[in-house]
Order: C-alpha cells, then structure tokens, then sequence
C-alpha cells in the first residue's frame, strides 16, 4: 500500500472546502450558502474552547463569581478566620513584650532608688504606649522607711539581722574556706573568690538541675545550677565535675572538686549568684 499518497490525499482533504448551502422547501431555490474546510471546522473550534478558557479565568479573577460557589465560600471564610486569630495572637504577644519591658524597667528603677513607671496603652487599639508616672502612696513610702533605715529588715540594717535572713533561706555554703575577693561589679568580679583546700568537696548551694557542665582553659570545670526562684549558681574553677546538664540536685550535694593549687589565686574557687538574671552578692543569700 502506498501510505504517503494516502497522507498527501488526507492533507488535500483536510484543507479542502465544502459548499454548505440553504435551499426553499417550497421551489428548492438557493437562500444561503458557506464554503467551509474541516480544517477551517477545527480551528474554529480551537478558537471557541481558548475564548472560553480566557472568559471564564477573566470572571474569577476579576468578579466575585466564586463567593456563589458552595465550597469556596466556606474556605474563604475559614481563611478570614484563620487570620483574625492569628492578629489577635500577635497583639497579644506584643502586650506581653511591653509588660514584661515596663517590669525590668521598673526592677531598675527600684534598684537605683527612684520612683518606677506604669506603662499604660493608648486609648486606641496600637501597639504604641505612653509612661506615667506612679505616685508613691502611704504604704510604699513606709515600706520605703522600714527596707531604708537601721529596722530588721532594712537592707543596710545589722550583721546580725541579715544573717537572720541568709540563714531564713536555708542556702548551702558551696565550699568550706575564706573569701579572699569580695563581689564587685566595677571591677568585673560577679561573684567571690574562695580560698579552701586543694581538692576540696563542691556542693550545690540549694535543689536544682544542673544547665551547664564543662570545661575551659580559664576557669577549668564550670557548672552552672538552675535553682527554683529564678536563681542561678555558677562554680568555676573546679578540677573535675560529677555531675551532667540535666541531672537534678539536692541541697547540699557533691557535684565537683576543688582545684586550688598553692598560692595561685587564679586558681581560687570562684563562686557567683544570679537573680532574674542579674549577679546579686552572695553574702547577701549564704552564710559564709
């Protein structure tokens, strides 16, 4: 069979037009007449279904066709929902953040002495916030009075009484020994150096859980306690820990040795505490 003058012939029939007339029923005379291809038939179909395609993909975009579909609306309103929620979780997380900024300011400003600040939002809904100060009323000032003179809770009252209030806080002393540098945080030093015995048994100062166990080329073995209250024990130069991030200790537990060596201070056991993640003295919490 000869299959290229078969394709020849089907490509000349393709393109080929056809006379497509309209007749009178009654005298059989010619009303209309088309000349038309089955190639012509075809692209004209082509051209139908891309007009279609662009006229329907026009209404979605641009006319809110899809509102009247069922499912779409329920996953737009899904969607506004989902958004509302989320804007109110960042509003919310933003009020946190100042409250949390106006409390450390505040600590600060207690700490340094003056009178704090209250944060208080707009009167509209923004994230910007205006200070006003809190007027000192009778109470605080005789709180004030009572923590600022000579009365047995002030801070700057008698050895005796604030040994009174170490030993109310049942701390552990961290190590047996002498303390050779006193906390300064002018001179750098966040906590105090301990002359003890070479070797010498560490304990923990209170129950906690252990956050840091390691060693460096200064201060040797370092481990750092996590205490309930948002206290933080740090002991540095140690020569060996014994205890791993993670392990929860008791009051009073080994969890290192001392590695003090002769007269080298460098090598002193150091000893700092943090609260709320500021050094405090530690002769202010522990009975040396």
């Amino acid at each position: 069979m000869d299959y290229p003058k078969k394709i020849r012939a089907w490509w000349r029939n393709l393109f080929r037009k056809r006379r497509f007339n309209m007749l009178n029923a009654t005298d059989n005379s010619e009303e209309w007449h088309m000349h038309l291809s089955p190639a012509s038939i075809l692209a004209a179909l082509v051209a139908f279904v891309l007009m279609l395609f662009i006229l329907t993909l026009t209404l979605m975009a641009y006319t809110p066709v899809l509102e009247f579909l069922p499912g779409y609306r329920t996953e737009a309103d899904r969607s506004r929902e989902s958004l509302v929620q989320n804007i109110l979780r960042l509003d919310s997380m933003e009020r946190m953040m100042n409250d949390m900024m106006t409390y450390n300011e505040n600590i600060a400003l207690i700490m340094e002495g003056r009178t704090p600040v209250a944060r208080t939002l707009a009167g509209s809904d923004s994230a910007r916030t205006s200070k006003m100060l809190v007027m000192p009323s009778r109470e605080d000032s005789l709180l004030r009075a009572q923590m600022e003179g000579d009365g047995e809770y002030a801070l700057r009252g008698r050895a005796g009484s604030r040994r009174q209030v170490r030993e109310a806080m049942e701390l552990v002393t961290p190590a047996e020994g002498i303390i050779t540098e006193g906390f300064d945080i002018g001179e750098g030093r966040f906590g105090v150096r301990i002359a003890a015995a070479a070797g010498d048994r560490i304990t923990a100062i209170d129950n906690g859980t252990v956050i840091q166990s390691l060693w460096t080329p200064d201060n040797g073995c370092i481990i750092v306690v996590q205490h309930p209250g948002n206290l933080v024990s740090v002991y540095k130069n140690l020569s060996q820990s014994l205890v791993a991030a993670g392990q929860a200790v008791r009051s009073g537990e080994q969890i290192g040795y001392n590695a003090q060596t002769g007269p080298d201070e460098a090598r002193l056991f150091e000893f700092e505490l943090w609260n709320n993640g500021k050094p405090v003295d530690p002769e202010g919490y522990i009975v040396f």
